[in-house]
């Protein structure tokens, strides 16, 4: 739930303060890639008023994410509206897996301007691919950061060459 949609987002927001009851919470705690973060989802049932204005809704969800993100201190509150009916824990993972693909789409926007480009029919999945490989590859390479990895080899087509040349290393299941 976003912020435009104001009034919502308020209904919503007050239903998890105070002393409320909050049938259903979940939590995980996520120990990697630079990040230590515990997320809580809490959730309940959607109040009436809700429900009969977002039609087949059933749930009214809060997840915090807090914890640190490359040593800085971190925290962000997400609020959701869901039909789903299914455990706090399994929410909780659905909504950590709608995450990580937007962190995806983040940065092909942020660093690529995917959203900017105008490309149509078979343009498009030819570029999208292009830009998939090419962040792989920067992945491949051992580049933490995109923008980092961008400027070191955007002006050296042998950095980008040795870097398509590469091989991936062995997983510790392929050993």
């Amino acid at each position: 739930m976003k912020g435009n949609q104001k009034t919502l987002h308020r209904q919503i927001r007050s239903q998890f303060h105070g002393k409320r009851h909050i049938p259903f919470v979940a939590d995980v705690h996520e120990i990697g890639h630079g990040r230590d973060i515990a997320w809580t989802l809490r959730a309940k049932q959607a109040p009436e008023h809700i429900s009969e204005a977002w039609i087949g809704t059933s749930w009214i969800v809060e997840v915090t994410a807090r914890g640190t993100r490359d040593g800085r201190p971190f925290q962000a509150t997400h609020l959701f509206l869901t039909s789903l009916r299914t455990t706090p824990e399994a929410l909780l993972q659905l909504v950590r897996d709608r995450w990580s693909i937007e962190g995806w789409h983040w940065i092909r926007d942020t660093q690529l301007r995917e959203d900017a480009h105008r490309y149509r029919g078979n343009g498009a999945g030819v570029m999208a691919t292009l830009r998939t490989a090419a962040l792989n590859l920067l992945r491949l390479a051992g580049f933490r950061s995109i923008r980092t990895g961008l400027q070191a080899v955007m002006h050296d087509i042998t950095a980008l060459l040795a870097m398509a040349r590469r091989l991936p290393e062995p997983t510790p299941a392929e050993l």
